[in-house]
């Protein structure tokens, strides 16, 4: 019994069929397919999970957390280690894709209060890309055109997405050497429209205040837009033409006016602007490629013209003149500390270090 016993013990791995192993090793193989792709279906929810509470965060409280930091250092000099544009990264696509939602419903309703049947574009081909810069553009200008509340979060959340959407279009289409006439032209507008929101007068004492702090938030507004070069040059040139009007209407004005309080105010504000975006971003616009010489002449230029009127009026009101001096300044002090400044058309660099 014990021989049979020790054959029967000694058999029996002989006696499994290949077939049989063959079948145990597909089984382990499977499993094992099988454990990474749960493994691989959990990762995938977890993702869904973390995009879910990306757009519920957006779409709750992203105006609270945007409104936190895009809105820091309102109406103050930045040290110069503090010095950014855009938020960088921060306008995913997700944010892509609910800025252009709520650009293409807010399109959708000017058009037909205006009885238009032309078509928002929402594709990336350049044409439609630049009628998305269009459409940013007059998004922005009209949400500033009808700010009631500068402190109102779903104002800094949808104002900070568009000036992120603007700068990146401007970005992505310098990048491809793409700036038409009609991109110019956007920007010009941009540049012009704001000015004249950011100066516009309100009837009324009770929206004195909220009038001052809405200025404050659109001068805030095309602070970062100036980040872009083509930008910041064109505001400046157009603030400092605004100046200059100003000056002139003021020359004229009887001090007992009712519009004199605004316009001393706007002029403050103008040269405000002129002073953040001359200290924020000159030396870094002087850097890069194809930097427009060209305008920044124009706009130097400009503000000594500007200079000029606000002298006229030392008599009535001299710390415009000192402002002035003081910006002019600060430009002659960052152009002597940057060679390609210095090779400039001699005269604008003459009347400038005069």
């Amino acid at each position: 019994m014990a021989l049979l016993r020790s054959k029967l013990i000694n058999n029996k791995p002989s006696d499994q069929s290949p077939s049989s192993t063959t079948s145990n090793s597909d089984a382990i193989k499977w499993k094992r397919k099988a454990k990474e792709r749960k493994l691989e279906i959990i990762r995938l929810q977890h993702d869904l999970l973390q995009f879910q509470d990306g757009m519920h965060n957006e779409m709750m409280t992203g105006g609270a957390s945007c409104k936190c930091y895009f809105f820091d250092n309102l109406g103050e000099l930045r040290p110069n280690d503090d010095i950014s544009g855009g938020d960088g990264g921060r306008f995913t696509d997700v944010l892509r894709c609910r800025f252009l939602r709520q650009v293409r419903l807010k399109e959708r309703r000017k058009r037909r209060s205006e009885g238009s049947t032309r078509r928002l574009y929402l594709s990336e081909n350049n044409d439609e890309v630049t009628e998305q810069l269009r459409a940013s553009v007059d998004f922005l200008v009209d949400l500033c055109d009808t700010i009631s509340n500068p402190d109102d979060a779903n104002f800094a959340n949808w104002s900070h997405q568009a000036v992120d959407f603007i700068l990146d279009s401007i970005k992505n289409i310098s990048s491809k050497g793409n700036i038409t006439e009609q991109v110019e032209g956007i920007i010009g507008s941009l540049s012009l429209r704001l000015v004249r929101t950011m100066c516009t007068t309100l009837q009324g004492d009770e929206a004195q205040q909220s009038h001052t702090e809405a200025q404050f938030h659109v001068q805030h507004l095309l602070r970062k837009l100036g980040s872009e070069p083509c930008i910041g040059q064109r505001v400046i040139l157009v603030v400092s033409q605004r100046i200059s009007l100003l000056a002139e209407n003021l020359l004229f004005l009887d001090p007992f006016d009712t519009t004199f309080p605004e316009i001393h105010s706007s002029l403050y504000i103008l040269i405000q602007l002129i002073e953040f975006l001359v200290s924020d971003y000159l030396i870094s616009w002087s850097k890069t490629d194809g930097f427009a010489t060209e305008l920044f002449e124009e706009w130097v230029t400009s503000i000594l013209h500007a200079r000029k009127g606000l002298q006229l009026l030392e008599n009535r009101c001299g710390l415009y003149s000192i402002y002035m001096d003081r910006v002019i300044g600060l430009i002659a002090k960052l152009v002597g500390q940057s060679a390609s400044l210095q090779k400039l058309n001699p005269n604008v660099l003459q009347n400038l270090f005069c």
